[in-house]
C-alpha cells in the first residue's frame, strides 16, 4: 500500500481532521484514533445500532483506523498520548491552539522531545490572531466568514448553510497535501515540521477565482440573480420533464450553433444580440427564447440535441441519481465497507484511485475503546496505567 509504515496519530473530531487521516487509513498507514471517554461527536449522528450497524457518517471518516479512548484531562491521559507520539511520523488535532499550549500538547512543547515527528493542526482561523480560539465549523469559518456563501448565493435568494461536511472535506484534503509534502521534506533532512491549516484560509483558496479579483482590482462581481446575467447561453434550464440541466459555454460556436439547432438563428440577424453582448434586455430576450425552447423537450431530448453539438452540460442529478449512475461506479467514486457486524454497506470512496491498487477499507470503523487495550499494552503500559489513561474501563 501507499503509505504502509507511516504510523499516524489522530486526536481529532468531527470531520476535517479525521477526514484527513481516514484518507491515510485508506491509503495504508496505521491510524490510531483517539477519543475522549464520550466518543467523537460524529458517533451521535445515525448511531450504529445492533438492528442498524455501521453509522454511515463516522463510517466514512474513520473506517480502517484503530480507535483508543484517552482521558486527557487526567496527566495520565496526557502522558499515555505522549506515549502515542514517541514512534508516531504523524499527529493530526484539531484541538484548539489555547487548549493544547495550556495541555502541553502543543508543538513548540513537543518538538524536541520528537524531532521526527510532523505535527498537523487542523484550525477554524489559524493559530495565531485574535480568533485563534474561536469556535469553528466549516459552516461559519470556511462557508460564511470567507466569502464562499456571500459569492455563491445570489442577493435575490435567503442566505442558506453549505451541506455538512463541505468544507471540511476541503480542508482535509488540504491538511493531507500539507503533510504529504512534509513527509517528503523529512525524507530529506530528517526531520519534521508544523503543517496548519484553517477552514478560512481553505475557503479563500477555494473561492481564489473570485477573490483573486477582489484582490487585484478592489472589486468584484460575484453571485447575480438570473435575470442580471449577461451570458444568456450560460446557467440552468428547466425541461418538459421537470427536470434541469447546465450549460457552460466553452466555446464561441456554442452560442449560434444551439440558436440555430432551436430553430431560432434568426436571433443572430440582430448585432446587439451577438457576443459580447452589452445590453441586459436583449441577453434576457435570448434567454427566454432559449427556455421556451428547452422547456418543450424532456432532458433526453435536450441532451441529445446537446451532445451533438459538443456543448459542455449536465443534468442537476440527485443523489439517488448519482448512485445508480453507471459512470460513477466506472469512475471510482463508491467502496464497500465493513458495518463491524460482518456485513457491508456502500459509502462514498476516497476521491483518489491509482489504478491496479486496491485501496478498499482494510477494517470497519473503530467500536468506541475497541483497540484501547491493545494498543496502550502495545506501547508498554500496564492494565493499571491504562485505566488510569482512560479514566474509566473503555468498552
Amino acid at each position: 500500500m501507499l503509505l504502509s509504515g507511516l504510523k499516524v496519530v489522530e486526536w481529532a473530531t468531527w470531520v476535517a481532521g479525521p477526514g484527513c487521516a481516514g484518507l491515510m487509513a485508506d491509503w495504508g498507514a496505521e491510524v490510531i484514533k483517539v477519543e475522549s471517554p464520550i466518543g467523537d461527536a460524529t458517533r451521535a449522528f445515525y448511531p450504529d445500532t445492533a438492528e442498524s450497524p455501521g453509522n454511515p457518517v463516522f463510517t466514512l471518516e474513520n473506517r480502517g483506523k484503530r480507535g483508543i479512548v484517552l482521558d486527557t484531562t487526567r496527566p495520565e491521559g496526557r502522558a499515555a498520548l505522549v506515549r502515542l507520539l514517541e514512534d508516531a511520523d504523524v499527529l493530526v488535532t484539531n484541538v484548539r491552539p489555547g487548549s493544547l499550549k495550556k495541555l502541553g500538547l502543543d508543538y513548540d512543547s513537543l518538538k524536541d522531545r520528537f524531532p521526527r515527528l510532523i505535527y498537523a493542526n487542523v484550525t477554524g482561523y489559524g493559530l495565531t490572531g485574535e480568533m485563534a480560539d474561536t469556535a469553528a465549523f466549516d459552516i461559519t469559518a470556511f462557508w460564511a466568514r470567507s466569502g464562499v456563501a456571500h459569492s455563491t448565493i445570489p442577493p435575490d435568494q435567503e442566505p442558506f448553510p453549505s451541506r455538512p461536511g463541505f468544507g471540511d472535506h476541503f480542508t482535509a484534503l488540504a491538511t493531507l497535501s500539507g503533510i504529504l509534502a512534509a513527509v517528503h521534506e523529512r525524507s530529506q533532512t530528517g526531520r519534521g515540521r508544523q503543517v496548519e491549516t484553517a477552514l478560512l484560509r481553505v475557503g479563500a483558496y477555494a473561492i481564489g477565482w473570485d477573490l483573486s479579483l477582489q484582490l487585484r482590482y478592489g472589486d468584484v462581481l460575484t453571485a447575480q440573480p438570473k435575470k442580471d446575467r449577461m451570458v444568456a447561453l450560460s446557467g440552468f434550464f428547466h425541461t418538459a420533464d421537470d427536470r434541469w440541466f447546465v450549460v457552460v459555454v466553452k466555446s464561441a460556436d456554442d452560442y449560434p450553433n444551439v440558436l440555430k439547432a432551436i430553430d431560432r438563428a434568426d436571433i443572430l440577424d440582430d448585432p446587439e444580440c451577438l457576443p459580447p453582448m452589452t445590453d441586459v434586455h436583449k441577453v434576457r430576450y435570448v434567454r427566454a427564447a432559449l427556455e421556451t425552447a428547452f422547456d418543450a423537450l424532456t432532458l433526453e431530448e435536450a441532451g441529445a440535441m446537446l451532445n451533438s453539438l459538443d456543448v459542455a452540460w449536465a443534468p442537476m442529478d440527485s443523489l439517488l441519481d448519482l448512485e445508480m449512475n453507471p459512470q460513477a461506479h466506472e469512475a471510482g467514486c463508491f467502496v464497500e465497507v465493513g458495518d463491524g457486524a460482518g456485513g457491508t454497506f456502500w459509502s462514498p470512496a476516497s476521491p483518489v484511485r491509482f489504478p491496479g491498487l486496491d485501496t478498499s477499507p482494510r477494517r470497519p470503523a473503530p467500536k468506541l475503546g475497541q483497540h484501547t487495550r491493545e494498543v496502550l499494552r502495545e506501547k508498554g503500559l500496564t492494565d493499571a496505567e491504562i485505566d488510569a489513561a482512560v479514566g474509566a474501563q473503555p468498552a
